[in-house]
């Protein structure tokens, strides 16, 4: 795959949310609740985040979602019109204001401003607490409590994955294990960093040695400042919101922040001349994109359910074999060797043994306690405070 779920093309991806929207808000006249169920799901989800397979007609299937209408009976209008949660949540917000259904039933909004706003304003539903078996079952001790959301009220992991460094080492010339090179002059003009509102300030702490979850204002600064010195040396070659995969294959840049995944999937099989990914010494940030229920979605019963059967390690196997990302249910591992064991085709099965058996996917206890989370902005003061503090590094 040379897209992923987060470096897809978004201002395309944009245009197709805004026309995709209109059917299904037109279909839609009331809000169901979780008792009543309609046998039908209209599913929002980002690009290329979900297991897909051709069949011998050419006709693209959706394995999980296949197994779950079967088992089920509920059909599932899945669309891939997410291209960022913000611009996403800008189509939506006069429906949700309006206290009217947004047409999606489940969406996946990643951690951060977007789903902090979500909630505070109580336009996601509440999820009953007693609904969730598969959840309670299997899922990871580590997501059932997150910051973002106390007690997991209002949402359900979908897949999460790590922000940290990638490299090119036939640019570098060696290893690279920390933040300081993304900012050292031995790789001057030759440095990619993210240019967004989240992930560039929170690694950025990380490199300043502060825990961004804590941080104060004057944290913010500091971590500013560090950014400016980088821009000014003329370390950064370039500032991405996505294609920073591209530039590092042709050489573009030598080093950059960067999301597990997306290497993982360029690089599958851990070839030692491709490109690598580090989580540095420092440390590194592991975000979390959860689904949702919007406020006043019309079939809450039917998305409750698929929202509960993706924790089914077999079901989240399935998932996880295709996005390479790092799984919130418990087992996925287990069951992706299980899969590799089934298959046909040798490729596919090296693939799914190469994901249950990376430390991207499949971080230990170990390897987790170096991650960092997000500084959540609580109040609308914190937001501007945040943006203008930063604001002068986001492109786009």
């Amino acid at each position: 795959m040379s897209l992923s779920r987060r470096g897809f093309l978004r201002g395309a991806t944009g245009a197709a949310g805004a026309v995709a929207l209109g059917p299904l808000l037109a279909a839609c006249s009331r809000g169901g609740g979780v008792d009543d169920p309609a046998r039908v799901v209209h599913f929002a989800n980002w690009p290329l985040y979900l297991d897909r397979r051709v069949d011998d007609a050419g006709n693209q299937l959706r394995p999980s979602l296949e197994r779950f209408t079967r088992e089920t009976g509920i059909d599932v209008n899945y669309r891939e019109v997410i291209p960022d949660a913000e611009t996403f949540y800008h189509e939506i917000q006069p429906y949700l204001a309006a206290g009217a259904p947004t047409g999606w039933d489940i969406m996946v909004i990643t951690n951060g401003p977007t789903l902090t706003k979500l909630i505070q304003q109580g336009q996601v539903e509440p999820l009953p607490a007693d609904r969730r078996p598969n959840f309670d079952a299997n899922a990871l001790p580590e997501l059932r409590d997150p910051a973002y959301d106390p007690g997991s009220r209002h949402t359900m992991p979908w897949q999460s994955g790590i922000t940290g460094i990638a490299y090119n080492p036939q640019l570098t010339g060696r290893s690279i294990t920390s933040l300081a090179d993304l900012f050292s002059e031995e790789f001057a003009g030759q440095v990619g960093m993210f240019g967004d509102a989240v992930d560039m300030p929170n690694l950025a702490m990380v490199a300043a040695g502060v825990d961004p979850a804590t941080s104060t204002p004057a944290d913010w600064r500091d971590a500013a400042g560090l950014l400016r010195r980088q821009r000014e040396a003329g370390i950064v070659g370039s500032y991405y919101l996505q294609n920073y995969v591209r530039a590092l294959t042709s050489g573009e840049v030598a080093i950059s922040m960067a999301w597990s995944g997306d290497i993982f999937q360029k690089n599958t099989t851990g070839d030692p001349d491709g490109l690598q990914f580090v989580v540095p010494d420092e440390g590194a940030i592991l975000w979390t994109d959860a689904m949702v229920i919007p406020k006043g979605a019309a079939h809450q019963a039917d998305a409750l359910t698929l929202m509960d059967f993706v924790y089914r390690p077999a079901i989240a196997a399935l998932i996880s074999g295709y996005v390479a990302y790092v799984s919130p249910v418990v087992g996925t591992d287990t069951e992706l060797v299980r899969l590799a064991d089934r298959v046909e085709d040798p490729a596919t099965a090296d693939a799914y043994r190469a994901i249950a058996g990376s430390p991207l996917c499949f971080p230990s206890a170990d390897e987790r306690a170096g991650l960092r989370t997000y500084r959540e902005l609580t109040t609308d003061a914190e937001l501007a405070k945040w943006n203008e503090i930063f604001g002068e590094f986001f492109v786009g």
